[in-house]
């Protein structure tokens, strides 16, 4: 007896070490540990109060911003284009129909015009009728303040802010989405890409421990005090890029997962980049995984945290503006 006992507690603690291993390896490979920091180069800082204002601009006064309310996505990109016309970037408005609406992505360019396009792009619909505070106003706000601090430092490389109009259903995954417009244009006038960098709610954070799934959470930290660079296993150089950017800019925690397309890796606009066969990542703070007013009426603007926003978009900055033209 006390052999077989002794066989099955050698067994079980060989299992126990192999699968610590297994799970070490793996939480190695996706989250891609790296010492790389970029010292912060801007000239400015985000502004917490303006990103704010955007947020609570886009979320009380124009809600709700879906196709059927056409003149609020209008009254949306109108804000939009207004606001990187002040920056003095390069805007376009690019129409396109989506479920027989008339729709429109608003567009600027920063930096030289010849060279690989790296295109940063938010989607300022929402998911039915609700404030779509963090989803998505916070990404769009975090894309107007990098607009804002890229007319104060150029970027070394061509640079296209791309504001989409449908990312929400009924159009996700289809050829309406906005994304999936720009992507369509890009393709055919052959412009070349360095990558794309999508923001998807950026703004809620909490240093209370959150649920989550029980793989990721022996990986990832167990509050929600960080941001999250979402990329595949070929976008690695841009997601340790970003990391690196945003790392310098401090001010908040940075993680990332490099792998699969699983648990929502795909959820949003850089999955039409990755299907043209471009490098893209998605800047997140995790959205359902996290925010437990995702795609509700609560998710309203004094939810979020401006101050680490602030930082998550010094972060993209640094790294926008310290990437190199392709050799």
């Amino acid at each position: 007896m006390k052999q077989l006992l002794g066989s099955f507690l050698r067994i079980a603690t060989t299992v126990a070490v192999a699968l610590a291993v297994v799970v070490t390896v793996l939480g190695l490979l996706v989250r891609q540990p790296s010492a790389r920091v970029i010292p912060f180069q801007g000239i400015e800082r985000a502004d917490p109060a303006r990103l704010e204002a955007h947020v609570r601009f886009l979320s009380d006064e124009v809600r709700p911003r879906n196709t059927r309310h056409p003149e609020m996505l209008d009254r949306a990109a109108r804000y939009i284009a207004d606001l990187l016309a002040a920056t003095g970037g390069r805007v376009e408005l690019q129409p396109y129909r989506a479920g027989g609406v008339a729709c429109r992505n608003v567009r600027t360019r920063f930096g030289p015009e010849d060279g690989d396009l790296l295109v940063v792009g938010a989607h300022y619909d929402v998911c039915g009728d609700l404030p779509g505070a963090d989803d998505n106003a916070s990404g769009v706000a975090g894309l107007l303040e990098i607009a804002r601090l890229l007319s104060t430092h150029a970027p070394a490389v061509p640079v296209e802010l791309v504001a989409f109009s449908t990312e929400e259903p009924p159009f996700f995954g289809g050829m309406d989405m906005g994304s999936a417009v720009h992507v369509a244009d890009l393709l055919q006038r052959k412009v070349p890409v360095a990558g794309m960098i999508c923001l998807e709610m950026i703004g809620y954070f909490t240093d209370d421990v959150v649920p989550a799934p029980w793989l990721l959470a022996l990986v990832y930290p167990r509050t929600g005090d960080f941001v999250t660079v979402v990329g595949r296993w070929q976008d690695r150089r841009l997601v340790s890029q970003i990391k690196a950017g945003v790392k310098g800019a401090g001010g908040v925690r940075v993680c990332s997962f490099t792998g699969p397309p699983i648990l929502g890796a795909d959820l949003s606009d850089h999955r039409n980049y990755w299907y043209a066969g471009f490098p893209a990542v998605m800047v997140t703070d995790t959205a359902y995984l996290r925010n437990p007013r995702y795609h509700t009426s609560l998710d309203l603007p004094e939810t979020l945290d401006y101050r680490r926003m602030a930082a998550v978009v010094d972060g993209v900055f640094n790294a926008i503006v310290t990437m190199q033209p392709s050799r």
